[in-house]
């Protein structure tokens, strides 16, 4: 039974992505990606191509162990509840994303002063996920859609704060390391996609002679010639007998 619900394919999805995440993360402990190559470097034409890499590239075991877990779940629950358009959503969010991060000057919001910052990870993807299914669930107002909606807001709700410079919840020794302009972004654009879809994917199917003015020919037809050849079947039908006044008409007189 379970089975007749749970989209595979959610799962082949999710597990691939963590799987091509490890992978990249291999190739980097192997000396293929060493500084920023392969990050997004704000505002440098050379960090454009992490908008597409940077997803796959950590910076330890811990980051990429604590980014692992909600792809997964994410992504599954993307392509169970949204099959119709989980693709669109996911390469959407996963280029505008890192795109935004790219647009966002690196400025110190201390001293002001510019940056030079590689960014790596996959938390911009979670961001993007995590806002548009929340989202989604209460722009389409449907039951099932506001389910999923309150798991992800019960399980993943703190990540609200991360769409904030950790440097204003705590005195650091040194700048936080932690990329607030990726959660800032994908959150941004997981509430966009979630309201500019808002009306695609799961209809309420309705079937066409269930409108009003629906009318077959055919149908009529076949009707038709059904009548004509079984009358039989008609000669007992609950007819309600037509009512005739003056059979009652004495009836009538009294009750004046």
């Amino acid at each position: 039974m379970l089975k007749n619900h749970l989209n595979l394919n959610a799962i082949r999805n999710a597990a691939i992505m963590v799987a091509a995440m490890w992978f990249g993360y291999f190739l980097q402990y192997m000396g293929w990606f060493t500084g920023c190559s392969g990050a997004i470097i704000p505002l440098n034409p050379h960090g454009l191509k992490g908008i597409f890499l940077s997803p796959f590239l950590h910076g330890s075991l811990e980051h990429i162990f604590g980014n692992s877990v909600p792809i997964f779940v994410l992504v599954f629950l993307l392509y169970q509840f949204y099959p119709f358009i989980a693709k669109k959503v996911f390469l959407l969010g996963w280029i505008l994303t890192g795109f935004l991060v790219w647009l966002l000057p690196p400025i110190d919001i201390y001293t002001g002063e510019f940056n030079t910052v590689c960014i790596i990870g996959a938390s911009g993807i979670v961001y993007v996920l995590a806002f548009f299914i929340f989202f989604s669930g209460v722009f389409r107002w449907n039951m099932k859609f506001l389910t999923v909606s309150l798991v992800v807001a019960l399980y993943y709700g703190s990540l609200i704060w991360g769409v904030l410079p950790e440097e204003l919840f705590s005195n650091l020794a040194e700048p936080s390391r932690i990329s607030w302009q990726s959660h800032l972004s994908g959150a941004v654009i997981g509430i966009v996609m979630a309201f500019i879809f808002r009306k695609s994917g799961e209809r309420t199917l309705k079937f066409i002679w269930e409108f009003p003015n629906y009318y077959s020919e055919k149908d009529d037809k076949l009707w038709q010639e059904y009548k004509e050849n079984h009358p039989d079947d008609f000669l007992e039908l609950p007819y309600k007998k037509k009512e005739n006044v003056w059979e009652r008409l004495d009836e009538l007189r009294k009750n004046e």
